[in-house]
């Protein structure tokens, strides 16, 4: 007792009967652990360290009547192992982890007198389980009095039992139990789920097994822009059923939806799609699946722009709503783009970190304008690929609400081809000449220079001309007897010329 032991010592005397260890260190059970004592009887071995047991630890043990394994860690037991103990009349198990007994793990038990696998982890057993033990099978047939068949005490108290469809035949079995098995505690109790957690046995009645069945409301919704939009599946299923959303093949995150029972067979999933979007258009999934099967549902949802037309001089003004102004102004404008700042007074502003707002943009005589949402917090936004002398019109405004007079600005975009953009040209030539001639040695420069001199056609050219030119003559070679010509080549309308550079590029 209470012994600094690692292992199960090796200088027993072969003839000893019975054998206790306990509150000691051993950890595992080995292979022929017992093998020089071959005599033992009982064999305690309570409240040590054991997590695991061999399949052959109990082998040279034929006359072994008693094991008791009482406050172990246990999390399962090799059943075939009592196969080397043919008399075993007692075996206890109590307060060990256990959270799984085979449908043959009494096989092997023919002669036992006494179970206990109470305070385990034990949730889900099959009445299999009982029905294949010789003690149980011997009690079905006999036909003379009951007397003559010895009893078997069974303690399965103490577990965490869950009570759904999985555990009905298990709950007949112990409704319908009596002598010569005889239950140390009969009243056992249900830890789940909640509406059953607490009651016995013997007050529930469970239903068969069922693969899940989804349906949905309405599986075709249509809502407008900005609301928050919650989407709802039933499923009906035994067990309860894993319950998940999918969007695009994608997995949802898991903290938009939440399941609950509704109940005793039924489950409600819904899935929050807060400030819905026109991304947020498609089809979405629900699945539930049970270890019968999986079934799903989709729900197809479109979300429309929360104003269906707009007049082409200007936009119908909203509510008046005291401080839903939005001041705006154009931080920044090229020839294909501008950067909008904005920001909202007194009552828009009052909760920035969740105002949405909506920027309306399109050609100022267009009837319709392209929406784009603005999730909380940003103030700046770039409108980029718009045509060049173009007159455009673009507002924000506060979700759900139409813009109001003065959230609106007009601008043209330049022209294709602006000073600004001529400028960067020249930018660009400057700086491509300068890496030039620190690059090419100084003989080679001068022929270079030499070969631009003589070649009025190359000096009249145009900048984008001369720019695609200068590194055609340090290739080819500018000192040649026709005067330059690949370089003059190189630089003809139409051929070879550069992709003209969005300026809004450099944004």
């Amino acid at each position: 007792m209470s012994a600094l032991l690692r292992q199960i010592p090796a200088n027993i005397p072969q003839d000893i009967r019975k054998i206790r260890i306990e509150n000691s260190h051993l950890t595992e059970l080995p292979r022929g652990s017992f093998e020089n004592v071959s005599a033992l009887e009982y064999l305690w071995l309570n409240f040590n360290n054991i997590t695991v047991m061999h399949i052959k630890s109990l082998e040279y043990l034929p006359a072994l009547k008693e094991l008791r394994l009482q406050g172990n860690k246990l999390r399962s037991v090799p059943w075939t192992a009592f196969q080397d103990t043919p008399t075993l009349k007692i075996l206890d198990l109590k307060h060990n982890r256990l959270d799984v007994l085979p449908e043959h793990a009494l096989r092997y038990l023919p002669n036992l007198t006494y179970l206990d696998l109470s305070s385990n982890q034990l949730t889900i057993i099959s009445r299999d389980v009982f029905y294949n033990w010789p003690v149980y099978q011997r009690s079905q047939r006999t036909e003379g009095p009951l007397e003559a068949i010895s009893n078997a005490v069974l303690a399965l108290h103490d577990n965490p039992w869950i009570c759904d469809c999985r555990l009905r035949g298990f709950v007949q079995f112990i409704k319908s139990v009596g002598p010569p098995i005889i239950l140390m505690n009969s009243y056992l109790t249900c830890s789940s789920p909640k509406f059953r957690t607490g009651k016995f046995f013997h007050e529930v009645e469970l239903n068969s097994c069922t693969k899940p069945l989804t349906s949905a409301l309405d599986t075709n919704l249509t809502v407008p822009a900005g609301l928050n939009i919650t989407l709802t599946c039933f499923v009906q299923a035994s067990p309860s059923p894993a319950v998940w959303w999918t969007y695009a093949l994608k997995l949802l995150r898991a903290f938009n939806v939440s399941t609950e029972p509704i109940s005793e067979d039924t489950v409600r999933s819904e899935l929050l799609i807060p400030a819905a979007r026109p991304a947020d258009a498609g089809n979405y999934t629900c699945t539930a699946a049970n270890f019968l099967g999986n079934t799903s549902v989709a729900i197809s949802l479109r979300v429309v722009a929360p104003w269906a037309s707009t007049t082409a001089r200007g936009w119908a003004p909203g509510p008046a709503e005291p401080g839903a102004h939005v001041e705006v102004r154009i931080a920044k404008q090229t020839v294909y783009g501008i950067t909008l700042e904005w920001f909202a007074a007194a009552a828009a502003a009052a909760e920035p970190g969740e105002t949405w707002y909506t920027l309306l943009v399109g050609r100022y005589d267009a009837a319709q304008k392209d929406t784009i949402y603005i999730g909380p917090g940003v103030n700046t936004y770039s409108v980029t690929d718009l045509l060049p002398a173009t007159k455009y019109e673009v507002c924000v405004a506060v979700r759900n609400q139409a813009p109001r007079k003065g959230q609106c600005v007009v601008f043209v975009t330049g022209s294709d081809v602006s000073q600004m953009e001529q400028r960067e040209k020249l930018i660009h030539i400057v700086v491509i000449v300068c890496a030039m001639v620190l690059a090419v040695p100084a003989g080679m420069y001068a022929c270079t220079a030499e070969a631009l001199r003589g070649s009025p056609a190359q000096a009249a050219g145009s900048k984008e001309s001369t720019l695609d030119s200068l590194p055609a003559g340090s290739e080819d070679g500018l000192c040649r007897p026709d005067g330059g010509r690949g370089a003059r080549d190189r630089a003809e309308p139409g051929k070879n010329r550069q992709p003209h550079r969005n300026s809004a590029d450099l944004y």
